[in-house]
């Protein structure tokens, strides 16, 4: 992140609270319906969106990606990481406890992302995981670029989990590296590790 960060790449955070003109710099209320715990305000986000954007959030949504962090929006992959790379901005929208008044996200957002199917007290941590995909996607965030090229999941391993990696000592505790990665052979270790990541995809290695 450091890198990218280096390389002209920034990320800043908004408070909704710097934004709020509610009683105690208040952000969110009870839900309509009855139920525990509070909701983040669709008025509260359109302040915070309209303060540090200078547009209605309506609008915003057609010149970037707004992506509220929701446990039920579409799970974050690789695919997913390698499209959000490709835009040139990208704004996170962070909930607390019950999350989102419903209009935040029909009508300010343009994307429900999630890191999981578990629940979170917030979205500040899958917003960090997200930027770290993400960022490290960038051109020169990487020492080498070659380590995103053939990675858990990439296009290069056919979406597949990344074959084993093994470095010095050769063997230890009885414990030996595969002789093949000592061969000095390229297209046996090729082969090798593509048979390797399908076993750990639980598919057929010898295919």
């Amino acid at each position: 992140m450091r890198n990218a960060l280096a390389l002209g790449a920034s990320v800043e955070a908004v408070d909704y609270r710097a934004f709020t003109t509610l009683s105690g710099r208040s952000v969110d209320d009870t839900p309509f319906g009855g139920g525990a715990g509070m909701v983040l305000r669709v008025d509260v986000v359109e302040w915070a969106l309209q303060g540090r954007y200078g547009v209605d959030p309506v609008q915003l949504r057609d010149r970037r990606r707004v992506i509220a962090l929701t446990p039920s929006g579409r799970v974050l992959d690789e695919q997913l990481v390698t499209e959000l790379a490709a835009q040139d901005e990208l704004t996170l929208l962070c909930g607390r406890y019950e999350g989102f008044d419903e209009r935040i996200l029909e009508h300010f957002c343009t994307d429900q992302v999630s890191i999981g199917r578990y629940v979170l007290a917030g979205g500040e941590l899958p917003a960090q995981v997200l930027l770290d995909a993400v960022l490290r996607k960038l051109p020169g965030a990487l020492g080498d670029e070659a380590s995103a090229h053939e990675e858990s999941f990439s296009a290069a391993l056919g979406g597949l989990p990344e074959y084993p990696h093994y470095t010095r000592p050769a063997s230890h505790r009885g414990w030996a590296v595969p002789d093949v990665l000592l061969s000095g052979h390229h297209a046996q270790i090729e082969a090798w590790r593509r048979a390797e990541s399908r076993r750990r995809a639980g598919l057929d290695p010898a295919e």
